[in-house]
């Protein structure tokens, strides 16, 4: 199989596989009477920060016709997963899948998933995480979670044909850390639609090993995040929706990168901003420390706030750099280790390659720390790193 394009052979065969998956599924677009169609369901997932190993163990993939359905409400088809399977979410990345298995269902309208896992037990850690250089750890998953991660998501099935649908697993975002050194897993999926797009290109092989992160981010809000080829340095993110994106490239101890305005055009296109030959290097960047609390007020038992460092250039929308899940403890600790170097910015215009990327001085070491909790106002605050570091603390309130 030869080269097409800027596009490589493992990717563009995950391609044309998605794209006569996509042509099996045209057609889905509304409810059914009679007949049995088939829902096929797959897992994927954003890279996790700091940490080697994310593991969640599926028992079983759960649909129903009613979005307000309880688990032992009649009604529920079941994926079953037998054996149970033990994922580890870091191995899905750059659109990677991981097939949970199929099953017949009644034609019609459908608006519940439910993703169920095996707790922990004493004969081993069914779910666990394994920190960055540490050791494997039990990843606590509350009762809640173990009964069903709950899902809404609208999809027909008709009869006589397939529809298949995509869980993105956000680890990075599902992961709390305690105060007391414990994990638990607070999930945050999505339903993406299998067929396989995005936004394509190569970061210099001399990153590789320093933990570089591509986010597509629309108005400062990351939308989908990857992390490179660990041999080929090739990243893709995957399954957008139409529409433009800014495209932010960070790694440890390197200053970070901006492309504004990538556009998606389809549900099946596939942009690339950078390719093999021309590959998107990061120059070396001292890191200075922006840390504190970010607590609610009054407390929460199932809310956690999540902390953002921004950059924006001129006129166009904020970006984020990094974020964490502060911890969720009376303490509310956060700590975010940030590039001083003054970050690059490159506009997509035209697409021609490669994208010059010219380095913003005026905003070296200086970002917005950006606090949000659901059901709380963000708070945010300026922070100048440039000659040192910071502590930021900030409060939510209704």
């Amino acid at each position: 199989m030869k080269k097409v394009g800027n596009y490589s052979t493992p990717r563009l065969l995950a391609w044309l596989a998605a794209s006569l998956m996509a042509m099996l599924v045209a057609g889905c677009g509304g409810g059914g009477s009679g007949g049995v169609g088939t829902l096929g369901v797959s897992l994927t997932d954003a890279p996790s920060c700091g940490f080697d190993a994310v593991n969640v163990t599926v028992v079983k993939v759960r649909v129903h016709q009613s979005r307000s359905a309880s688990v032992n409400d009649a009604g529920w088809t079941d994926i079953a997963l037998n054996p149970s399977r033990k994922i580890n979410l870091l191995n899905l990345t750059n659109g990677v899948l991981d097939n949970l298995g199929e099953a017949s269902l009644s034609a019609g309208h459908y608006t519940q998933l439910q993703l169920v896992l095996d707790p922990n037990t004493s004969g081993g850690l069914a779910n666990s995480v394994v920190p960055t250089g540490g050791t494997e750890t039990a990843l606590i998953t509350p009762s809640a979670v173990q009964s069903g991660i709950k899902l809404i998501n609208e999809f027909d099935v008709v009869s006589g044909q397939r529809v298949d649908l995509v869980m993105d697993f956000n680890a990075c975002k599902s992961i709390v850390k305690h105060g007391n050194g414990t994990y638990s897993l607070k999930p945050v999926i999505k339903i993406l639609p299998f067929a396989l797009n995005g936004i394509d290109g190569f970061i210099d092989t001399t990153l590789l090993g320093s933990g570089v992160t591509i986010t597509a981010q629309q108005s400062g809000t990351v939308v989908q995040s990857t992390i490179p080829n660990a041999q080929t340095g090739e990243f893709l993110l995957s399954r957008l929706a139409p529409g433009n994106y800014d495209v932010v490239l960070t790694a440890n101890a390197h200053a970070t990168a901006v492309i504004t305005t990538v556009p998606v055009i389809s549900t099946t296109s596939v942009v690339n901003v950078s390719d093999i030959l021309t590959p998107i290097t990061l120059p070396v960047s001292a890191a200075h420390i922006v840390s504190g609390t970010a607590t609610l007020s009054p407390t929460s038992s199932t809310e956690i706030a999540y902390v953002a460092a921004k950059q924006t250039f001129g006129t166009a929308p904020a970006v984020t750099v990094q974020f964490v899940a502060a911890d969720d403890s009376a303490s509310g600790a956060y700590t975010l280790t940030l590039p001083v170097g003054a970050p690059m910015l490159g506009q997509y215009t035209t697409g021609t390659l490669p994208i010059a990327l010219a380095a913003q001085s005026a905003m070296a070491g200086k970002y917005a720390i950006e606090a949000t909790a659901t059901g709380y106002q963000p708070q945010q605050v300026d922070a100048d790193i440039s000659a040192a570091d910071a502590t930021q603390n900030l409060i939510l309130i209704p």
